[in-house]
Parts: structure tokens; sequence; C-alpha cells
């Protein structure tokens, strides 16, 4: 049995990733930033829940002082954000550069005790990084930083190992499942393999980082190909 952390666990993605853990039989602790959600989510699939909130990193270290062991830790929080610098938004720009590049930071300082050599962490970026679109003008920049964050995690902690998965876009998601079925076609025509990346494919990207001891430092795109038209 392993001790699993998923922050960002209360939907989605985050989510299915501490559902398909759990039903591995492991130990798994997910949080999210409403402590009611993250008790009802964990209850319901046999987890446990904390409340954490990302852009508050001074308040990190307190939510996470109950776990005890970690041999995973998963990275999945997010903040949807657009933003453009014609328009810009000083404060959803700093909101978002906190959750992903400093809460993320603190989590791995806050836990960095209770992990060993052969512990494990999977942090989330997204391909907005390699083809940003209007508004994508904080998302692109924080993501791009998952690059330097991981690179440099991985040096500073060795032994333990420290990768980053890039979803492209994920068709079954909830955040994208109930857009209109001819936005996802033309997204599904720009990929080689006509297909849009699907939760489990993530999960099992995750899963893939976790587990291979050989992987470590890694940029690992999920797209189906996507930046390659």
């Amino acid at each position: 049995m392993s001790g699993v952390v998923v922050v960002g666990g209360t939907a989605g993605i985050g989510l299915a990733i501490a559902r398909a853990r759990v039903e591995r039989g492991d130990d798994v602790v997910l949080t999210g930033r409403d402590a009611h959600r993250a008790g009802t989510r964990a209850k319901e699939i046999g987890a446990r829940g904390l409340a954490l909130d990302l852009s508050r990193p001074q308040e990190i270290a307190p939510a996470l002082a109950g776990v005890e062991h970690v041999d995973h830790l998963v990275l999945a929080g997010i903040s949807r954000d657009r933003n453009t610098v014609t328009e810009y938004d000083v404060e959803a720009a700093l909101h978002l550069v906190t959750l992903k590049l400093v809460g993320y930071t603190e989590v791995v300082h806050a836990l960095l005790p209770r992990m060993t050599e052969e512990s494990a962490v999977v942090v989330f970026g997204g391909q907005a990084k390699e083809r940003p679109y209007p508004g994508a003008t904080t998302v692109a920049t924080v993501n791009a930083g998952v690059t330097g964050l991981v690179r440099t995690l991985a040096l500073e902690l060795a032994p333990i190992r420290v990768n980053a998965v890039h979803p492209g876009i994920v068709g079954d998601s909830p955040f994208w499942a109930d857009k209109p079925a001819d936005m996802l076609e033309g997204y599904r025509a720009q990929t080689p393999t006509g297909r849009l990346a699907r939760m489990r494919d993530v999960v099992d990207a995750v899963d893939f980082l976790l587990r291979n001891t050989a992987v470590n430092g890694v940029d690992l795109a999920v797209d189906g190909g996507w930046t390659l038209r």
C-alpha cells in the first residue's frame, strides 16, 4: 500500500487519479479548496479529504500537518484563467502564478520530511505553453514555468523523482465534455490520431510517471500529437 496525496483531487482528472489509486488499495488523501467538498468527495471514493488553497501558500503546511507518509504526490490543482496583455488583470495573474508555482512548490516543501528516497512527484502543466491562444497570457507563461520547476526540483530533491504531465484538450473532462460537438471535432481534426486525450489517458500517464523509476525531470505531453499540426 502506497501513501498518495492528490492536490486538486475533488473533481475532473484529479478526482479520477484519486479514485484509481483507492481502487488499487492505496491510502489516498485528496485536497480541495472547500473543506466540505473535499470531505464529501473523499468519503464517496474511500479516501481522506483535506481543505487546502494553493493560492494561500502560508496556510499550506498547517493544512498538510496530518499527512504522515507520502510515496506519491500529484499536484493537479488548477485555476481557469483568461488574461491578455492588452487588458491585463494583475490580480488574476498573481492568483494563478501563486497557485501553480509558489503553491505547488510549498506543497513539496511541506511534505518533503514525509517522503522517502523512493517517492515520486507529478506536477500538472498544460499545452498552452506550446500552443498559446488569445487570453492565454498567464496560463501559457505559468505552464512553461512548470518545466523549469520540475527540472530544478528533480535536481534538488534527488533521488526523489519529479516529472510533469502536460495534457492537451481532454475531450471527456468536465470542462470540455459539454462543449459544442463541432468545436471538439475541429480540435480532433488538428491531431494526427484524430482523437483527443481522454481522462483515462491522463490518469495512465500520471501512473507511468509515478512508477517508472527511470523517468525523471520529464515533460510528458498527452495530447494525441496535437502540437504536431
